[in-house]
C-alpha cells in the first residue's frame, strides 16, 4: 500500500459538491446518533507570531463507509503581508479506521472551504424556503465562492447580491459566476434581505441588524471561528429559530459566543444542534417560521467526511502521487 499526496487541485478535482453534500449530511447525521468520535478541537496559540494552530481528529460510521483523520490547520493573519502566504493553510490525515494506515495526505484548505460550503448548503436544505431562489452573500472572500457553489446545488439560486468594502474583490466575484446567475454588488441590506443569506466576515461587531433581514430569510452565519467573533446582532439570535453545529464548539468560538458567555443568549433560545434536524429528532423550517439561522464553526467530522469523497475519487480517478511513507513496500 502506498499513501496517497493530493495537492491543492487534486482536492478541487475530486470534489463533486453534489456528493459532498451528502456525505457532510451523513456525517451531522452519525454524529447526532452517536455513531461519530470527534474530541474537542484543541488551539496551540503563540501570540509572538500573532497566530495560531487547531487540531481536529475524527472518526465516523455512516453505515455503508466509515473514515478517520485529522486536520492540522492554522490562522496567521500577517502572513499574507509579511509572508506572501495565505492566513489560514490546513493539511488532512486521511487514515484506513480498521489498519490505521494513511491512505492519503491532502491540502486541508480547499477541503475546509468545499466542506464549509457543504455545511451550508445542509442546513440551508432543512431551514430555508423551498422556493428561495436569491442569495446573499456578505464578504467576498474565498469562502463566498463555495457558499454559493453549494447553495445553488440545493435551492434554484437566480438572484445573488454581494457586499463587501473591498471593491476588487467583489468584482472578482461577480466576474466568475456572472455567466451563471444575476449576480450584483450591493449593501449589506440589499444582501441580508435575500431568501438566503451567508455571512463570511472576520468581524468582532456585528454588521447585519434585524432590520436587513427579510422576513423568511434563512441565515448561514459561518464568518466566526475564535472568541469574540460576532457577524449578526443579537436580537437575530434570539429571535430566530437558531440552530448550531455544536454546543461547545459555538459557545467558545461560534457565531454565539459572545452573546451566550455575556448571559445575552442561553441554551433556551437555541432551537438545537443541525444533526437532530437531519436525523428528524428536531423539526427544521415550518409553516410558522420566520428567520432561521445556522450557526457553523466547522466540525472535524465534516472535514473527514469530505476527506472520505475526495479519496475515493482520486482512486478512480487515478490522480495524485501516490509514495511509500512508511516504507512498507
Amino acid at each position: 500500500m502506498e499513501t496517497l499526496l493530493l495537492n491543492q487541485d487534486a482536492v478541487d478535482e475530486n470534489t463533486q459538491m453534489p456528493e459532498l453534500i451528502r456525505a457532510i449530511e451523513d456525517a451531522f447525521a452519525a454524529y447526532a446518533t452517536g455513531d461519530a468520535q470527534m474530541p474537542a478541537k484543541s488551539y496551540i496559540d503563540l501570540p509572538q507570531y500573532n497566530g495560531d494552530f487547531r487540531s481536529m481528529p475524527a472518526y465516523l460510521d455512516a453505515d455503508d463507509w466509515d473514515a478517520a483523520g485529522i486536520k492540522w490547520v492554522n490562522v496567521h493573519p500577517d502572513n499574507p503581508e509579511e509572508f506572501d502566504l495565505p492566513t489560514v493553510m490546513g493539511t488532512m490525515v486521511y487514515s484506513d479506521p480498521e489498519t490505521a494506515f494513511p491512505l492519503a495526505i491532502m491540502d486541508g484548505t480547499e477541503l475546509t472551504m468545499k466542506r464549509t460550503g457543504a455545511a451550508a448548503a445542509v442546513a440551508t436544505d432543512y431551514l430555508a424556503v423551498e422556493n428561495a431562489t436569491s442569495m446573499g452573500l456578505i464578504g467576498a472572500g474565498v469562502q463566498s465562492y463555495t457558499q454559493l457553489e453549494a447553495i445553488s446545488e440545493i435551492r434554484p439560486i437566480e438572484e445573488v447580491v454581494i457586499s463587501d468594502l473591498n471593491e476588487e474583490a467583489v468584482a472578482d466575484f461577480i466576474d466568475y459566476f456572472d455567466d451563471e446567475f444575476d449576480v450584483r454588488a450591493g449593501s449589506i441590506s440589499e444582501a441580508a434581505s435575500c431568501d438566503v443569506l451567508s455571512t463570511v466576515t472576520p468581524v468582532e461587531s456585528p454588521i447585519v441588524s434585524a432590520e436587513n433581514l427579510g422576513e423568511h430569510t434563512h441565515v448561514n452565519a459561518m464568518g466566526a471561528d475564535a472568541e469574540g467573533k460576532h457577524e449578526l446582532a443579537d436580537e437575530i439570535l434570539l429571535d430566530a429559530k437558531l440552530v448550531i453545529d455544536d454546543h461547545a464548539q459555538t459557545t467558545h468560538s461560534g457565531e454565539i459566543n459572545v452573546p451566550y458567555n455575556e448571559g445575552v443568549l442561553s441554551d433556551n433560545d437555541i432551537h438545537g444542534d443541525i444533526g437532530d434536524i437531519v436525523v428528524g429528532d428536531l423539526s427544521g423550517r415550518t409553516e410558522d417560521d420566520g428567520v432561521t439561522v445556522f450557526d457553523s464553526t466547522g466540525l472535524a467530522i465534516q472535514d473527514v467526511a469530505a476527506a472520505h469523497v475526495v479519496y475515493e475519487h482520486a482512486n478512480e480517478n487515478d490522480n495524485g502521487y501516490p509514495f511509500d511513507l512508511l516504507g512498507v513496500q
